[in-house]
């Protein structure tokens, strides 16, 4: 059974809010860390990419977020065409369609 995009939103928009709150959650606690002497018990490379991947997750997620508030969410910012819902399932802040993530 295929979904369109209106069926999914609301469960998309659940999903990109819930992943919001994980990496900021998980944003704030490496920050903690790299206060502590033992930085949480984190090498300070490490520590450093956990919240490289936690900003990179929450300005995804916001971002996503935003495209919804805007009614350009599932639009591919490479062509204009609308990004398959499968895909936004797997990857509910993909900004672009397949052909155009590869050629990126």
């Amino acid at each position: 059974m295929t979904h369109s995009l209106d069926d999914r939103t609301e469960t998309l928009r659940d999903q990109l809010e819930r992943q919001f709150r994980e990496h900021t959650d998980q944003l704030t606690e490496l920050t903690v860390y790299s206060r502590q002497p033992d930085r949480g018990g984190h090498d300070p490379d490490t520590l450093r990419r956990l919240i490289e991947a936690a900003q990179q997750g929450v300005a995804d997620t916001a971002q996503a977020l935003r495209r919804m508030s805007e009614g350009s969410y599932g639009t591919c910012e490479g062509c204009g065409a609308e990004i398959p819902v499968a895909r936004l399932e797997i990857l509910p802040w993909a900004r672009y369609c397949v052909p155009c993530q590869q050629r990126r």
